[in-house]
């Protein structure tokens, strides 16, 4: 009796814990939750009051770029660890009526006067992180303002009126917005201006503290009275101008006042039956569309999600694909770019054959041809038009370089030239250096699926493969895809000039099964694991057949998706 009696309670708690060890909804091994369902409109972003006021300004008629533009502008109140004004922009527009896919490249250029031979005769072999050095154009409010005009419907006083509120009477500071703020503000706090705006009583607000920026509210409100030449031709660029020369800095009146955003063709690549969409360079979008060629040679989906098998070959694709992404990415103003060789079946074929299942890859070599913290946000509306935003400062906070009286910090984008003569990123004055802020969408027969996107510097082309990965070969839906945790291959080669020489380290987010990771260390893989820096997802998904949108905003940030 006794010992039945003890069988059935090992038997309960073995039932138990494999019960509570999966999610109570799906079985899966990893916590996820159900997704947002609406008609009208959905809104995913990275900050709840930035969700919200995003779906205002749908309800008050807006479209959907309307309700990013008003999104954005106040994540970069909310959420300054990653974006903001002094920052750029990329976007991927689905326009309904035309039917078409657009893409807008809002990213700036390097000062003018500032020149290779200045690094040279000063001993610099690398742009430095922080400073006035790496500063270079903030292209996000001429983003803004061409998404508007071609796509916008309410005026810009109506967009940014929400964020100038929030700005003067302030909002409580998320908690891991606040955890990236403090980590910060100890390396930027030394440059003039950023305590002034930033630190409060002399420290980073806390989580739950309330924050006021009126110095921001003051620059919306120019902007949104005088436009968008009030910031590269009136009184803020003069400001940006002065401050910067007070510091020692080169980016100047003319480098803002010259500035100009462009509309670029996005590229496409199939992947099972699917078309996924990037921008072209200078930004990193392509290759999402390496790493997923090189996976569709190979059968992902009976390896299962989370085997050694998947995780090896996701990773020496990456590998593969960063060899290109070093050496030939760059401005296409400066360089020509052979991206469709790039993205090609062909190619991807002949660089799939490199990988050794047994062993992992401790170099590649870029392939022979003929030739940071940021934030992403998602918005549709109900006339099914649909935008793909990011936007970033780089490195959180940016350069640490803050104007008198604006509120925001200019971006040190500049950091990811390449100082190496003959290198296609090489720096040169007036270029725009290699980007990692990437917007991503999904078509299928020409009809709108999904818009997209993981931020986060390097991690941001794994994980649009992987969320891709995810939702096509295993099965997942949006939330789930998202949810599931990420691997992150780190030690590639740069488009600054550093080489892979020892095949980097495979940082792995907890949920993978330790025997795997056993056979991942068999292969050669350097295993690591950290609870940061696997970017953060939202999406939206449109579900034709019910006419409805779907939504995803993770856990890895202080985010929400919201419909109505």
């Amino acid at each position: 009796m006794k010992a039945n009696f003890i069988c059935l309670l090992i038997c309960f708690y073995t039932v138990s814990f494999s019960l509570f060890s999966q999610d109570r909804m799906t079985g899966l091994n990893f916590a996820t939750r159900s997704e947002v369902i609406a008609r009208n409109g959905m809104a995913c972003t990275s900050q709840p009051l930035a969700t919200q006021v995003a779906i205002d300004i749908l309800k008050q008629g807006g479209t959907a770029v309307d309700a990013a533009i008003a999104a954005n502008a106040m994540l970069g109140l909310v959420e300054p660890t990653g974006s903001g004004i002094g920052g750029d922009l990329f976007a991927l527009v689905w326009d309904a009526k035309s039917k078409k896919l657009y893409g807008l490249n809002a990213s700036g250029r390097s000062p003018k006067a500032l020149t290779l031979d200045y690094f040279k005769k000063n001993g610099i072999s690398r742009i430095p992180p922080l400073g006035p050095l790496p500063v270079s154009v903030p292209g996000c409010v001429d983003g803004w303002f061409e998404l508007h005009k071609r796509f916008g419907h309410l005026p810009m006083g109506q967009i940014l009126s929400p964020a100038i509120t929030y700005a003067r009477e302030g909002f409580p500071v998320s908690e891991l917005i606040a955890y990236y703020w403090q980590r910060n503000v100890q390396r930027l706090k030394q440059y003039e201006g950023f305590a002034e705006v930033f630190m409060p009583d002399g420290k980073a607000p806390a989580k739950g503290e309330i924050f006021r920026n009126p110095y921001l509210a003051n620059t919306y409100e120019l902007i949104a009275s005088k436009g968008r030449d009030e910031f590269y031709k009136g009184s803020i660029a003069k400001t940006i101008d002065e401050y910067m020369k007070r510091n020692g800095g080169f980016l100047s009146y003319d480098d803002l006042a010259s500035h100009r955003s462009e509309w670029v063709e996005p590229v496409a690549s199939s992947y099972r039956g699917y078309d996924i969409w990037e921008l072209p360079p200078n930004g990193q979008g392509i290759a999402t569309l390496q790493i997923l060629n090189i996976m569709e040679q190979f059968d992902v989906k009976s390896m299962g999600f989370g085997s050694a098998d998947y995780m090896h070959l996701f990773v020496e694709a990456k590998k593969l694909a960063f060899e290109d992404r070093a050496r030939y990415y760059a401005d296409p103003d400066f360089s020509s770019i052979p991206y469709n060789e790039l993205i090609s079946k062909e190619y991807a074929r002949k660089r799939a054959m490199l990988i050794d299942f047994d062993r992992a890859a401790r170099t590649y070599d870029a392939g022979e041809l003929h030739t940071g913290n940021t934030i992403y946000l998602t918005v549709a509306d109900k006339d099914g038009n649909m935008v793909s935003l990011i936007q970033s400062n780089y490195r959180g906070m940016g350069s640490g370089m803050t104007p008198t009286g604006l509120g925001f910090v200019l971006q040190d984008r500049g950091e990811l030239f390449s100082l190496d003569e003959g290198h296609p990123n090489v720096y040169a004055p007036g270029k725009r250096p290699f980007h990692t802020i990437i917007p991503g969408f999904i078509t299928k027969n020409g009809q709108p699926w999904i818009s997209f996107g993981v931020m986060g510097g390097g991690m941001q082309p794994q994980g649009h493969a992987q969320i891709i990965v995810n939702l096509i070969d295993f099965g997942m839906n949006l939330q789930e895809a998202g949810d599931a945790p990420r691997i992150m291959h780190e030690g590639s080669s740069e488009p600054t000039g550093e080489k892979m020489t020892d095949g980097g380290s495979v940082f792995l987010e907890s949920g993978f099964d330790y025997q795997e990771i056993r056979k991942l260390l068999s292969r050669g893989h350097r295993v690591s694991f950290s609870l940061d820096g696997y970017g953060g997802y939202q999406a939206i998904m449109f579900d034709a057949r019910n006419g409805v949108y779907i939504g995803a905003s993770e856990s890895r940030k202080d985010g929400q998706a919201a419909g109505y």
